[in-house]
């Protein structure tokens, strides 16, 4: 599975809400699993969208096609987009499955590795980050994405920011001494997004 990750600084909110609602025509592209989004919580008018294809192939095909024409209405409604593509390489907890309506936030960790730590970054990401993130009341489901130039991307799904919150305080610093994380980790940035309804398709 493919995972796109757009962030984008809001200039027009209701011209880009408007635009936003136009998305709902995916769902009849080929390969297409899903798509949601929302705001940041700690960055005013910073807009996060996920979405989900099947493979490469599936989602080149829908930017050479349709992209365009769905996201003219959102032209002119935002500045610095940054787009990135993750191959998902394993879920945090089980089954993942791109749906938004049973979470009400989305915490996204994106990281980039030092070189010749990445096998022991995704290990350690099985095997220690997975087991406490899974174990977490109020998360619901998660995904581990990589792109090319030791970028990867950790998506969690939550029923409410006070548990994700919770999650953090007891257990961050232990986890990242056990984990090695500054051994690994060159760069890392996150972001707690709160879903917003109507932009799910």
């Amino acid at each position: 599975m493919l995972v796109k990750w757009i962030r984008c600084t809001v200039t027009d909110r209701r011209g880009f809400e408007r635009g936003q609602r136009k998305w709902a025509g995916l769902p009849g592209e080929p390969g297409f699993r899903g798509q949601g989004g929302g705001w940041s919580r700690g960055r005013q008018g910073v807009a996060h969208v996920f979405a989900f294809w099947e493979s490469r192939s599936f989602y080149d095909s829908f930017m050479a096609r349709s992209h365009d024409r769905l996201a003219a209405s959102q032209t002119g409604t935002y500045t610095n987009a940054r787009v990135t593509l993750f191959d998902h390489r394993f879920d945090v907890k089980t089954g993942f499955e791109p749906r938004f309506t049973d979470a009400d936030v989305v915490r996204v960790a994106h990281t980039r590795v030092r070189e010749g730590r990445v096998d022991h970054f995704a290990l350690m990401q099985e095997k220690v980050w997975n087991p406490a993130m899974a174990g977490s009341p109020g998360m619901i489901r998660g995904l581990f994405g990589e792109a090319p130039g030791r970028e990867f991307l950790v998506l969690s799904m939550w029923h409410a920011a006070a548990e994700h919150g919770k999650y953090r305080q007891e257990r961050v610093e232990r986890l990242s001494l056990r984990a090695q994380t500054e051994a690994d980790v060159e760069a890392l940035t996150g972001d707690v997004v709160d879903l917003e309804p109507s932009w799910t398709v």
